[in-house]
């Protein structure tokens, strides 16, 4: 049994003779909340996307749970896009029997109760909502999984400060310890204490993958700061 929940080798994504990631080698340990950090185009939503299964690789290999990209993994992988794909016309209580119906270890209590303490109506349609409660809607359906890897691709931007804390406070107190979570996001200061690991990628390459706390003792920094040295932010 693997200690490792996600690997891939040689991990090449085209897109015509635009090369997005060009041969990512990566391994995520289980039980790991993990930052994946990188400026706009660097190839992390393209990464994602694969992992998801939703786009599939040029060349190179990507296993989750010892198991290739497909109808297995999709079952144990728990995928928050930037944009929501929900339909605006739908209740809450609409999108609630939507993931229901679709992933069987979706916990509908669990959602239920996270939009309670939130005082989120589940009669109200999606088009009434602010976006800072979108993204807390869609949020606790992904995070309402019993999944075994949660990706969250930006899943504080756009929202307020303290939809950001809710939001953040969802993510720690709803996986599984043994899951992992990978987070993509600009918004690193904001993040970066809940973080085991981190990833900068740039230009579809990794340049950097290490524990956070063997980089604050190396570097004497934060997360934050080594990102905006490394990448001139």
């Amino acid at each position: 049994m693997s200690e490792y929940i996600l690997e891939c080798k040689n991990l090449i994504k085209n897109y015509g003779t635009k090369k997005v990631l060009k041969g990512i080698n990566l391994s995520f340990s289980k039980g790991k909340i993990i930052g994946l950090l990188g400026p706009n185009g660097s190839g992390k939503t393209t990464f994602i996307k694969l992992a998801a299964g939703l786009l599939k690789q040029t060349d190179g290999e990507i296993t989750i749970d010892n198991k290739k990209i497909g109808v297995e993994t999709k079952s144990i992988v728990s995928y928050l896009p930037e944009r929501t794909y929900l339909e605006d016309s739908m209740k809450v209580i609409d999108t609630i029997d939507f993931f229901k119906s679709f992933y069987s270890d979706f916990d509908e209590v669990r959602a239920l109760d996270m939009l309670q303490k939130l005082n989120i109506n589940i009669s109200e349609k999606l088009k009434t909502l602010s976006k800072g409660t979108k993204e807390k809607v869609q949020l606790i359906l992904v995070m309402s999984r019993k999944a075994k890897i949660y990706f969250l691709d930006e899943p504080i931007a756009g929202v307020d400060p303290a939809a950001r804390d809710y939001i953040i406070n969802t993510i720690i107190n709803n996986y599984d310890s043994n899951s992992t979570v990978v987070i993509s996001t600009h918004l690193i200061s904001d993040i970066e204490n809940i973080l085991d690991e981190v990833i900068f990628i740039k230009e579809g390459e990794i340049i950097l993958n290490k524990n956070v706390d063997e980089i604050r003792d190396e570097n004497k920094k934060s997360i934050d700061s080594l990102f905006r040295e490394v990448f001139k932010c």
